[in-house]
């Protein structure tokens, strides 16, 4: 059936990008992490879930940690281009990127981070910098496929609660998306875009890097639209 009748709407976009330099950069920023979170007063000697503080763009000064940054920074820009295409009065306008906040997490043993969302900011992503080896990751034998994965909500997720399931609205029914965590790859989605870090257990811990961007035309004036007259 041609799908001429049918209107697709409010599709949600997420961009995956890839760190050429992953295995240079990644083992480097374990050694970083790892020990931040040794010399943190706050951090408990047994904890099996550690989140930083947000201000890493502040605390860290390192060829391989600037190369990270601009990479986030180059795939925000180009997620957000091909997210907008249509939307914006000009094809290609220019762009300021603001990281509103960056910080690390390292999980172990089964933690998990709960459903949640991002506010100030109309971007977040995710960066993996160590996990296991896909294989062994997915072998766990009670997580299985679901160990350490991000899980991201759809908009129609919300309508599957109470709801009336028939044959006829199946697409309803596709409403989340799992996406494994593999070193050097990172994902942007937008801010309000519900999402969890399911339990992971592991050889290695799993530490990932999670940020915060806001994106503003370069002219300073972020408004598309007049107001109506009436």
């Amino acid at each position: 059936m041609a799908p001429d009748p049918l209107m697709s709407l409010w599709s949600t976009p997420l961009g995956v990008h890839r760190l050429a330099q992953a295995d240079d950069v990644n083992p480097l920023l374990v050694r970083v992490f790892q020990s931040m979170r040794a010399t943190d007063p706050q951090a408990g000697p047994k904890a099996v879930f550690y989140a930083s503080r947000d201000d890493l763009l502040q605390r860290i000064r390192l060829p391989e940690w600037e190369a990270l940054v601009r990479f986030i920074a180059d795939s925000v820009r180009q997620t957000v281009v091909l997210s907008n295409q249509g939307a914006w009065p000009d094809a290609t306008p220019g762009l300021q990127i603001a990281l509103r906040g960056m910080w690390f997490q390292i999980s172990n043993q089964g933690s998990h981070h709960d459903v949640h969302t991002h506010g100030n900011c109309s971007w977040s992503g995710v960066y993996c910098v160590q996990v296991d080896a896909d294989a062994q990751r997915s072998a766990h034998p009670v997580l299985g496929e679901r160990n350490g994965i991000t899980r991201f909500y759809g908009p129609h997720f919300n309508h599957l609660g109470g709801a009336h399931m028939d044959f006829g609205n199946a697409y309803l029914q596709s409403a989340h998306l799992d996406v494994p965590p593999l070193p050097g790859q990172l994902v942007v989605f937008p801010s309000w875009l519900p999402h969890q870090a399911m339990p992971y257990a592991g050889a290695a811990d799993r530490i990932i890097v999670s940020f915060n961007a806001s994106v503003h035309a370069a002219s300073g004036n972020d408004q598309l639209h007049g107001y109506a007259a009436t």
